[in-house]
């Protein structure tokens, strides 16, 4: 049974990788932007951060690159106490996983 559940996995990660990877520039700082708890405007804040401001993402980018990685169990979606939509990666992810090491190395 065990097998059974980690070839779905398998199945899964490497379908995401197909769809992700290469990965485009924008997700890529989109996907590193989620590693704590952002709405959309926080993203695009820290995106201009993190390339000293030589990307500027556009709500319309944001919110298409968001809407597929949720879609596709990139990150998870959910509202704060303050009713405010936040998004964060999902840390067992093997996606955010890549991107993170690259990242780093």
């Amino acid at each position: 049974m065990k097998e059974t559940t980690m070839e779905a996995v398998d199945l899964d990660v490497n379908k995401m990788m197909k769809a992700y990877l290469p990965m485009t520039e924008t997700a890529y700082y989109i996907l590193l932007s989620l590693n704590k708890p952002r709405h959309e405007y926080g993203i695009v804040k820290h995106v201009e951060k993190l390339t000293n401001e030589r990307i500027r993402l556009r709500s319309g980018t944001v919110y298409g690159t968001l809407t597929k990685m949720q879609r596709d169990g990139v990150m998870t979606v959910y509202a704060d106490e303050q009713r405010i939509t936040n998004y964060q990666n999902r840390r067992e992810n093997s996606l955010f996983k890549r991107v993170k090491g690259g990242a780093q190395g």
